[in-house]
């Protein structure tokens, strides 16, 4: 299956090198040169994985970002930076990307990132809907809810709570988070932590009742009431 990757980049160096690359391995590209006609291209064609600049004119990457998600689009976002510390992650996450690398990046690593992103989205799993406690999973819809209220996850968020309920209520070790998601291009422990943040605040923060727990040093899991650490 062909993959479909949308490239908005204002810079034509970069996106012309993104550009050569990715052709050279099959996929069908799109361009965008401001956050604008990014949002526009993003709504009307359907593709498997975008790279998003932070810094865009028209329109600023983190808006672009936010926006699709609130029109409920949930196609994997790269984000590429130039600015590359702990705040501008924690933002670009909070805004609903799903990983991120800053300027200058090694085109392996952000092809390893973008396959990933493709293969946990479409979800190489069997149709069907797992449970545990209150939490509802629909595997082939890519959606989760509790207590019959759905989650607003971003592709990445639900892989993770699909692989904690599937082994609930065991533990899964942070080893394992990242294996199963990014595979051979395993991120820094802060990007982790950053989709664990979120993950808590769609899965707990709401209800009287948190589930997801931390285990020191070890990984997370999922608790029932009875079965607090």
């Amino acid at each position: 299956m062909t993959i479909k990757l949308l490239i908005i980049e204002d810079n034509i160096d970069v996106a012309g090198i993104l550009g050569d690359y990715f052709e050279a391995k099959g996929m069908e590209l799109d361009f965008a040169d401001n956050g604008e006609l990014g949002l526009s291209l993003a709504q009307a064609f359907d593709f498997d994985a975008i790279i998003l600049d932070l810094m865009l004119p028209k329109l600023d990457g983190l808006s672009l970002c936010k926006t699709l998600r609130s029109l409920g689009c949930s196609t994997p976002i790269l984000m590429l930076t130039a600015l590359d510390n702990k705040t501008d992650l924690l933002t670009g996450f909070d805004s609903g990307a799903d990983d991120y690398l800053g300027k200058p990046f090694d085109l392996d690593v952000v092809d390893a990132r973008i396959q990933a992103l493709i293969k946990r989205h479409r979800g190489q799993v069997a149709q069907g809907t797992l449970k545990f406690g209150d939490i509802e999973i629909n595997i082939a819809r890519h959606q989760a809810s509790r207590q019959n209220m759905q989650l607003a996850l971003t592709p990445i968020t639900y892989q993770i709570l699909l692989l904690l309920i599937k082994n609930a209520p065991n533990i899964v070790k942070r080893e394992h988070i990242i294996d199963e998601i990014w595979g051979q291009s395993p991120p820094s422990s802060d990007i982790l932590r950053s989709h664990m943040y979120q993950l808590r605040n769609q899965l707990d923060k709401p209800f009287k009742q948190p589930m997801l727990a931390t285990v020191p040093k070890v990984g997370f899991r999922l608790q029932l009431g009875e079965d607090r650490c």
